[in-house]
């Protein structure tokens, strides 16, 4: 069986996203995107936030966000996705409607912040991260993404690290694997 191609680390991806260029996407893009179903990116974006529950994501701190409506708007992609936290996770809500608390940024903005190539108050000092709302629920969620310890993830849920979990053929799975 070949080898699995190694895949980048953690920090070089940190890396390459300093070097992330200012960007929008085109407005013809976010017009197209705009009309398609925003429940199916709304539920990726659910079970990615489940994956980290518990994970890299401290369920405590986020009690007060259970029941609360949330809305993450990515302005220049034309998404608009609504969840909210419920006592089984976060689950995608019915568009429309009020939200508790928004947040509105472009793609190259929210992946600035995903990449820790800026942060939530640089972003929100310079006016290309706006929220929304109500602002207590607002600092909440930035501390908790805050208070992630990337490194963590970095190691054990980096893609080089997911693969290598992974039952392959003639490999036998461990304790430790799970």
């Amino acid at each position: 069986m070949p080898a699995l191609p190694t895949l980048p680390s953690f920090s070089r991806l940190q890396a390459a996203a300093r070097r992330l260029p200012a960007f929008t996407l085109p407005p013809a893009v976010g017009r197209l995107v705009a009309r398609l179903p925003q429940q199916p990116p709304a539920l990726a974006l659910s079970v990615a936030l489940n994956l980290a529950l518990g994970r890299i994501l401290p369920r405590d701190n986020l009690l007060p966000l259970t029941g609360r409506r949330l809305r993450l708007r990515v302005t220049d992609a034309g998404l608009t996705l609504d969840f909210g936290l419920t006592e089984r996770g976060f689950r995608p809500q019915p568009a429309g409607g009020q939200a508790d608390l928004t947040l509105s940024a472009t793609v190259r903005d929210y992946l600035a912040l995903a990449l820790r190539e800026e942060d939530a108050d640089t972003l929100f000092f310079s006016r290309r991260l706006i929220m929304e709302g109500d602002t207590e629920l607002g600092l909440l969620v930035k501390n908790t993404l805050d208070a992630v310890d990337w490194d963590a993830l970095a190691t054990k849920w980096s893609p080089a690290a997911l693969l290598a979990r992974l039952p392959l053929p003639g490999r036998a799975r461990r304790p430790a694997d799970l």
